[in-house]
């Protein structure tokens, strides 16, 4: 028997347009972005649906939107075959996709998921503010030699590894400076260096003001233990405990997203067959560099697998 493990992607993968054609042919998914709409304050709907682009790429805005588009994907996946939804066995999401696998998991309502992706959105747009910062992706390099790429950057000013996606494939993040020069260091040394269009250093100790606002609202946040497994970001190992879920979730916005490691531990636990489900196809590309011979089918907006 297959063990089926649904995947939610993270910022970035926003795009006008999505989630419009799931609405139009599935009323849950409806639901979600009126209820949405209500809880934001804004109508979330035409914003995805409509844009305008830049609005749509700020952080305060596409957090949000890409945990609803999600959703309402899953939603399309729930009515279309609900044997798979009913028979997953792990979750795990990209950053802000962790906030999806756990409303899905059971572990949040979407009510609360929203407000606190919401709220985390803002924070790290306002942390970003302070700081000018950035990410910049370096291709074709180990975790040792970036690693090395930033303790050379380093120099420049604060600068650390933000995301192991993948072989040849990890994120740094840091202050401007820092970022431009180890985008240099990194092409010299054989390397592809590739700034991402983000508004700061996430997932860095820049984002530190970000971390105390998450507090704040998680603290005030009802979070059961997940109905089906959820793989966490921070240590790529899967939690129940309420309380220790808060905590990794508020880490998440400081350290790394470990997510070759999340994936390749659901391979060891078993799991054979895994969908994408959420707008674009970063997390299909990214499981093709782990794990090449593993099916991953991507349900999105685009209705295409």
């Amino acid at each position: 028997m297959p063990k089926i493990a649904i995947l939610f992607p993270g910022q970035g993968a926003q795009h006008v347009g999505m989630g419009k054609r799931i609405v139009e042919q599935y009323p849950k998914a409806k639901e979600l972005f009126d209820q949405a709409g209500q809880v934001l304050g804004y109508d979330l709907a035409k914003l995805c649906f409509e844009g305008p682009a830049d609005e749509l790429d700020s952080t305060i805005y596409s957090q949000p939107a890409l945990f609803v588009a999600s959703l309402a994907a899953l939603e399309k996946l729930r009515a279309d075959t609900p044997e798979i939804v009913l028979g997953c066995e792990m979750a795990a999401g990209l950053s802000l996709g962790e906030y999806t696998a756990l409303v899905f998991s059971g572990a949040m309502s979407f009510e609360d998921g929203l407000r606190v992706v919401q709220r985390r959105g803002q924070a790290m747009q306002a942390a970003a503010d302070a700081t000018p910062s950035g990410m910049v992706s370096v291709l074709l390099m180990d975790r040792d030699q970036v690693q090395k790429v930033c303790d050379e950057a380093s120099g420049h000013g604060s600068i650390q590894i933000a995301n192991y996606l993948c072989p040849g494939n990890i994120v740094v993040s840091g202050e401007n400076s820092a970022c431009v020069r180890a985008a240099e260091i990194a092409e010299a040394e054989g390397g592809r260096a590739m700034p991402l269009a983000v508004a700061g250093a996430f997932h860095t100790p820049i984002m530190k003001p970000a971390d105390d606002q998450l507090a704040e609202v998680l603290n005030g946040t009802i979070i059961k233990a997940p109905e089906i497994p959820v793989v966490s970001n921070v240590d790529a190992a899967v939690h129940s405990d309420p309380d220790e879920i808060r905590k990794l979730l508020i880490k998440q916005v400081l350290q790394p997203v470990r997510w070759e490691d999340s994936i390749r531990n659901m391979l060891d636990a078993g799991c054979t067959d895994f969908y994408e489900v959420g707008p674009g196809k970063v997390l299909k590309g990214l499981m093709k560099r782990i794990a090449r011979k593993t099916p991953i089918t991507t349900i999105n907006d685009s209705f295409e697998s």
